[in-house]
């Protein structure tokens, strides 16, 4: 991965978290989410239970977020 296409991935993560994983910090922190890119989302107590969600909505390029947190990881 270039780091241009990186720098890209992470403004496309900041901006799925600012628009849908954000307004869910106050009822939702500390759970997981996957975000589409197109804004479907799952949310789950767990990593590997989001990503089986994401799996079974068929989310295409998902993001993971724990919400409230800074880290963030795609999952293809």
């Amino acid at each position: 991965m270039t780091a241009e296409s990186q720098a890209d991935l992470l403004e496309q993560a900041d901006q799925l978290y600012a628009r849908y994983v954000q307004p869910l910090e106050r009822d939702h922190r500390g759970e997981y989410v996957a975000v589409a890119p197109d804004g479907r989302l799952v949310l789950a107590l767990t990593l590997p239970e989001a990503m089986q969600k994401a799996e079974e909505a068929q989310l295409i390029d998902t993001f993971l977020f724990k919400v409230g947190a800074v880290a963030v990881d795609t999952w293809r």
